[in-house]
Formats: structure tokens, sequence, C-alpha cells
């Protein structure tokens, strides 16, 4: 199937969205004329939905929207590239729905997306946008029970938003599931399907689908290996680039704190009380350490919640909600929670343990100053990270400052840390035994607001265990 539609990729597209020039003369739109365009309307989006727009507060399309919707609805292939927070979703929805509209057919769309949560989100937005139409949308995620799945795809909906490996598992197994009369084919964070390993799953998914279809490809960061699928994927496809480098928003103020390994709880600590009242996303390298930061926060009366693979998936779309409806100030996640993840209130992303590759910075940090707002950012580089410290200052292209902090407040902290770590790690260890015991059903170890009782213990810590401290500010060192 690749070979059959090679020749209609140029060569060279790659150095397009890497956002270098080129003489490649596959057309490029790259945002120049979006003084003239000023509604959904001129876009050529139908009366219907652009008063579904209207209901959900989108009063003007966002830039990537301008560029991409009049080629989609002209019935080409679309690569996108857009900064994250740009409204990539609204892009490629809004076009598929005016299609859908058109010629109504079941099982009309796919939509393939790297990570559960990611996939939720989209079909709550073409739901918004297709709720006076009656538009049906399937999830097909792992973590959820494959029967239910099979009985939604049995009542043959609309649209298919599907994670890789799921998605192939039912291609195999359910019965009357098929995607052979698919019109769209869209790709979400396009680059991260392929980093994350799906190669195998998305040539298998491309295999049974039809070839007279159209295919969107969106992301925030494009990179060599998305050349692969546009060969097996795309006919003359236009790409649509309107951030030219990687970039990250221009209302985000991005620090950087350069401080001992041993003291990032303590730093960690002092910054949520110092901008207590704030909503924070803290990333973490692993499920272990969002895990182990959370009670450690908990322990101090900081209303933390951690979001991670080893959490099962209600329990990770139970997360999200409380920090979405602000019952939870701290969300402690995993890169499980950098991409695509639309929360309006985050005031201030931390990254705790920087991220080991460059690219995931820039979709972290673009969990906040979202649609317009501000928002900061604050990544702490210890004494091992100097090296992709330097290497995401490169990719941004520009030098980070400092955040101002007082080393001796910080240093006052150390105590009353560390008892917070050692129980803690009684808390981690107790959980690790209640896995393993087989009748120790599935607990809420990952809310435990009761944890195990050892929260009283902790000298000073506010009584704020119980109570819904908001911003620990309940002890904020003797001030």
């Amino acid at each position: 199937m690749a070979d059959e539609s090679k020749e209609s990729v140029k060569p060279n597209t790659d150095e397009i969205l890497e956002g270098s020039s080129s003489d490649d003369d596959s057309p490029v739109h790259s945002g120049e004329n979006d003084e003239t365009v000023k509604t959904f309307k001129d876009l050529g989006v139908t009366e219907v939905l652009c008063e579904a727009c209207d209901q959900l507060g989108w009063k003007s399309p966002t830039k990537i929207q301008i560029e991409a919707i009049p080629v989609a609805l002209q019935g080409k292939d679309v690569i996108g590239l857009a900064e994250t927070g740009s409204g990539k979703t609204g892009a490629f929805a809004l076009p598929i729905l005016q299609s859908l509209l058109a010629s109504p057919q079941r099982l009309h769309t796919l939509v393939l997306t790297p990570t559960r949560e990611l996939a939720f989100q989209i079909s709550e937005q073409f739901e918004a946008l297709g709720s006076s139409i009656g538009v049906k949308c399937a999830v097909i995620v792992g973590g959820i029970d494959m029967m239910s799945q099979s009985l939604v795809l049995a009542k043959k909906p609309h649209i298919v938003i599907a994670t890789p490996g799921r998605l192939i598992d039912h291609m195999e197994n359910t019965k009357g599931f098929s995607l052979r009369a698919l019109k769209f084919l869209v790709m979400d964070e396009a680059d991260r399907i392929l980093n994350m390993d799906f190669e195998t799953e998305v040539d298998k998914i491309l295999k049974v689908i039809p070839r007279e279809r159209r295919t969107f490809l969106f992301s925030a960061t494009m990179t060599k290996k998305v050349q692969k699928l546009q060969r097996a994927a795309l006919k003359d496809p236009v790409k649509c680039a309107v951030s030219t480098k990687y970039s990250t928003v221009d209302k985000l103020q991005q620090y950087y704190i350069f401080i001992p390994s041993k003291y990032k709880d303590c730093y960690l600590v002092s910054i949520l009380n110092e901008l207590a009242g704030n909503s924070f996303i803290i990333f973490c390298s692993t499920c272990n350490s969002a895990q182990r930061v959370a009670l450690l926060l908990r322990n101090l009366g900081i209303t933390a919640i951690p979001l991670h693979g080893q959490m099962s998936q209600n329990k990770r779309l139970g997360a999200l909600n409380k920090f979405k409806s602000k019952s939870r100030s701290v969300l402690l996640a995993t890169d499980v929670a950098s991409r695509g993840l639309d929360i309006p209130h985050v005031d201030c992303v931390i990254n705790y343990d920087i991220p080991t590759h460059s690219k995931d910075y820039i979709h972290r940090v673009g969990r906040t100053a979202r649609a317009g707002r501000s928002g900061k950012s604050i990544t702490f580089v210890t004494q091992y990270d100097v090296e992709l410290f330097q290497r995401i200052e490169t990719l941004i292209g520009k030098k980070l400052p400092a955040f101002p902090t007082q080393e001796e407040e910080v240093m006052m902290l150390v105590e009353r840390v560390s008892e917070a770590q050692r129980f803690a790690r009684l808390e981690m260890k107790e959980q690790g035994e209640k896995r393993k015991r087989p009748k120790g059903g599935d607990g809420d170890e990952d809310d435990t607001e009761q944890a195990s009782g050892v929260r009283k213990k902790v000298k000073g810590g506010g009584g704020g265990g119980g109570k819904k401290n908001r911003g620990g500010g309940a002890w904020r060192g003797g001030r």
C-alpha cells in the first residue's frame, strides 16, 4: 500500500515539517491570510455548525483553523502543524462534521490518538459541536471492558475515536465490526503515535481501511518518523503550518531553578506555598515518582492528586475530573497528561523531573497559557540535568530566566519535608503490599484522602490532611 501513493509525496516534505526552507513545491499555508478572515462562516462552515461554535464560545477561528478548514473543505488531505493549545481539534472536527451533514453515514470517521485521556477529550468536542445534528461517537481505548465497547460498536457510531492497540483488538475479535466504508482518517499527535511504537498497529489499520479516503495528520511537533506515515497515508497533502519552528505561546512565562537533587522536594513545597491559591500540574518522569510526591504533599496538607499509567482508567478519569472541577489544586502527572489535555484553569506547570525528549517540554508547558490566557512554567534543573536543559533552550530558541527563590526559607522546610517523605515511603510500601494481596479490593490508593492515618503524625501538618486545604498555606514555616 505504501508503494502506490509514494509518487504523490514529495521526497523532502519532512524538511518543511521541521520548519526549514525547502524548494518543495507542494502548497504550504502559513497563516498570512488571517487578517481578512474573521468568522467561521467566512471559512465555509455551514450555518448549523457556526451556531454550535457560538454556543461553545468560539468567537473567531484560530490560526490553524483559518489555514486548515478551507483546505479540508475543498476535499484535500491536510498536515496540520501548530503549537499546542491552538485549536487543532476544531480544525479537523468541523470539516468532518460538515461532510457528515452532506452525506450521513455510520462508521464515517476514525480518529487515532496516542493516549486514552486525549481520546475522551476529542470525543467531548465532537459531541459538543455535533449535538444539534445528533452525532454519535464511540471511544475505544484500553483499560475498559471489551464487551461493553463491542456493544457500542454494534450500534455503528458515526465517529470512532481510538488508541491504536485497542482498535486492532476489536478489528480482530469483534464480529461485524469493519472500517471498510471509512471516509476520514485523522491522526492526532501523529508524531507521538509513532514515538510510542504504534507503528505496527498503524500499518495494520492502514491495510484494512479504504484507500479512497481523506487523511488528516495533526501535531504540534512533526518529526522525521511522520514521513513514513505520509507515504502510506496521504495523497498530495497540503501543509498548514502556523508555527514555523518549535514554539511555545507568547503569554507563557518560563523559568528554571537550578537546585541540588536532594532538595527537590523542599523547593517544590516552597514554590507551592509561595504561589498558594493557584492550580498546578507537576510533571514527574515515572508513575512511582508521581505517586510518592502526591503522598508527600498530602502529608503536608496540600490537596494533591496523582494521574499516571498504573492507575485504572476509572481512577484516571476521576482524578482528572477532580482537578478540572477545582476540588484539587495540584495534579501530579506523568507524560500521560502532557499532550492535548485542555484544562483551562491551570496557572502553573512545574517540571519536577526534566523531560528526556525536548519536544515533550513544549507539550508539557502547553498545558498552561491556553487560548490566550497567561501562565507560568518552572523547570527543576539538578546537577544531572544540565545537558537536557540546554537542549530544551536550543529547541525553543530562548534562554530562560532563573525563578527567584530564598534559599534560607527553603532550608527551613527540610525537617518537615523529610518527615513527610518518610511517611510517603511508608504509605507507598503499604500500597505495594495491598496490591499483592489477592483480596485487598481496588481500594482508593491513588486518591487517599484518608490514606493510612499517618498524616496526623506529621509535625506542623496544620491538621490539613482531612480538610481540603487548597494551597497548603496552613503551614508557612512559622511566617
